[in-house]
């Protein structure tokens, strides 16, 4: 019975203290990262553990050599240094990484049984600065051109872009080919391109991209050389040409090779005026432009590839009609004096006054005003605007005087009227004298005043 006791006892023990362990075991493992470094960089390597109960740990390398044991250098490699040692972390560093350090390195911790973490260590090879051939220059336009761009020594392999100026071209296709160390690569790409004069002088680039250039890509440039029959083009330094003006035409001529001296020609033969017409380099002055300057000037450049020409059809204007000098002014436009006749007729013989009519008449203009109104016309819009208000003027001043006219006149009759009045039926003046109104003392001095 008591052996019994004895027994379950420890194998209570013996279940409790398994399950501690595999407690304390699972709570004991390291832990470690992946890491990646460039050819010739530093990698460091850490292990650490969140529990650990003074057990120790240790690196190994991909050969499963110790590296450090602890804070204790195990390897002799002058590149391998301690960075940190304690009961929770353990961490190397590995300078001047070369391709032959890439592998799995191997973290442990010393418990029972002992616990292992891996990290693999990734070392990336830098691509050779990039080279272009096969381009054999000068070239001529229209002809295709092949160019060939080649990096080696990249891990992974590198990608190639191309780019003519600031235009990358896409879909151009490129080969990796391994090279005798096994883990590097040689990488080409071929460009075709057809040219003409305007990638003269352009460069072509070849741009080596690799996550081991994270500064700047790796760039060869290839300028290119075209050879093209030369452009010709006609400026002039005014657009507008008149009868003694001077005239600038400046024949520009681009082409590869450089454009021979140009040569100028009127109406297909030689200038005909060498006086007046003087070339300067590249540019043809004519002075004192005149009418017989009227015709098509051509300018023609040449080179090794052949030759071109530009034409401009001149035609001369009149010159600016010269204005009367200040010191003579225009004619005044002063109003003319316009007679006005007045015929007044009065009954003779009669006691009674007849009215007087008035006929204001104007008088016809004469040749002078109609200068006048010419000249006032041509002399712009201030004399327009002058001559219309003398018209309004000399119009309003002949209806004051029809309509003076016509008042005084009437008037005038009234009061002969009215000094006769009541001698209508008088057989003779004597009589209608007597008749009038008045006193006789009046008709008496008014009959001796007719008398």
């Amino acid at each position: 019975m008591f052996a019994k006791h004895n027994v379950s006892v420890f194998c209570l023990y013996s279940f409790l203290g398994a399950l501690f362990q595999l407690q304390g075991g699972q709570a004991q493992s390291p832990l470690t990262q992946n890491v990646t470094a460039v050819e010739g960089g530093t990698a460091m390597l850490t292990c650490r553990v969140d529990q650990n109960d003074n057990t120790s740990l240790q690196w190994s390398n991909p050969a499963q050599q110790t590296l450090y044991f602890d804070d204790k250098k195990a390897l002799r490699d002058n590149r391998i240094e301690l960075v940190r040692s304690s009961w929770h972390e353990l961490s190397i560093n590995i300078s001047d990484i070369s391709l032959s350090d890439e592998g799995q390195y191997t973290c442990s911790l010393f418990t029972m049984p002992v616990k292992t973490a891996k990290a693999f260590l990734t070392v990336l090879a830098v691509p050779q600065t990039p080279v272009i051939s096969g381009f054999k220059g000068p070239v001529n336009e229209g002809d295709a051109v092949e160019l060939t761009c080649t990096t080696t020594g990249s891990k992974p392999a590198a990608h190639l872009r191309w780019y003519k100026g600031d235009t990358e071209i896409h879909d151009v296709p490129l080969s990796q080919e391994p090279e005798l160390r096994g883990k590097t690569y040689t990488v080409r790409s071929t460009l075709r391109l057809q040219v003409d004069r305007n990638d003269d002088g352009v460069g072509v680039r070849c741009s080596v991209d690799h996550e081991s250039l994270r500064a700047a890509p790796h760039v060869a440039t290839q300028r290119l050389d075209i050879q093209y029959v030369p452009s010709v083009k006609i400026d002039l330094s005014r657009n507008f040409a008149r009868e003694g003006d001077e005239l600038r035409m400046e024949c520009r001529a681009t082409g590869n090779p450089e454009p021979e001296a140009v040569k100028w020609k009127k109406d297909g033969a030689e200038l005909p005026d060498p006086e007046r017409m003087v070339v300067d380099g590249n540019v043809l002055v004519i002075s004192a432009l005149n009418k017989t300057d009227n015709g098509t000037y051509h300018c023609e450049a040449a080179n090794t590839m052949g030759h071109n020409s530009a034409e401009y059809k001149l035609y001369v204007y009149d010159a600016p009609m010269a204005l009367p000098p200040s010191a003579s002014p225009l004619p005044s436009l002063a109003t003319r004096a316009i007679p006005v006749t007045i015929a007044a007729a009065a009954a003779a013989g009669t006691a009674a006054g007849s009215s007087a009519r008035a006929s204001p008449k104007p008088s016809a203009p004469t040749g002078r005003g109609q200068d006048l109104s010419a000249l006032a016309g041509q002399s712009g819009p201030d004399h327009a605007v002058i001559g219309g208000v003398v018209a309004v003027v000399v119009f309003i001043t002949l209806c004051l005087i029809i309509v003076l006219g016509r008042y005084l006149a009437r008037h005038k009759g009234t009061y002969l009227t009215n000094e006769a009045k009541g001698a209508e039926d008088a057989p003779d003046a004597d009589t209608a004298i007597i008749n009038a109104e008045g006193s006789q003392a009046n008709a008496e001095e008014k009959k001796r005043g007719i008398i």
